[in-house]
């Protein structure tokens, strides 16, 4: 009977150890999402045909990269955008979660027209913010540029893939 004990106060011994040992040595590893060019985006004015801005951009087209965008990501320099590219043409609605820096979040119909802009949208808010009209693409910029830019519904997007 004492030699029952002896082993189970081991075992239980054992076991407590290799819990907190577990636990004590337990490291989450992060990396660091990083920019990766994949193209280039155009903005002119729909008036005058006069470029406003040009930008490299990343594309989201996976349900995980439309899932992800730019969360977890620290900043992005302002020549720099992410441009979110649907199969279908719908009212579209996004919002802040995980992300760490102010965006303007800019909503473009399949003619490439902008029809729509959330400035300004706020760092890991969860508020949907909806476009005001059916949506085929969402260009997400640092907020301030489309002020800076005055970008207006109506101005007009292209964008060419890197090679």
């Amino acid at each position: 009977m004492k030699r029952t004990w002896i082993v189970a106060i081991l075992l239980a011994s054992m076991l407590q150890s290799y819990s907190c040992k577990d636990s004590a040595n337990e490291k989450v590893l992060t990396k660091e999402v990083t920019f990766t060019k994949e193209g280039e985006l155009k903005i002119m004015k729909a008036e005058t045909d006069s470029l406003i801005a040009t930008l490299e951009i990343e594309f989201a087209e996976s349900e995980y990269e439309t899932q992800t965008g730019l969360m977890y990501r620290k900043s992005m320099q302002p020549n720099r955008g992410m441009l979110f590219i649907f199969e279908d043409e719908e009212r579209k609605a996004f919002y802040m979660k995980n992300t760490e820096f102010a965006l303007d979040i800019i909503y473009i119909n399949s003619d490439l027209e902008v029809v729509s802009m959330i400035k300004n949208a706020k760092p890991f808010d969860r508020t949907s913010l909806p476009s005001e009209a059916p949506a085929k693409y969402v260009l997400e910029v640092n907020a301030g540029l489309s002020e800076t830019w005055g970008l207006e519904k109506g101005d007009l997007v292209e964008f060419t893939r890197s090679q």
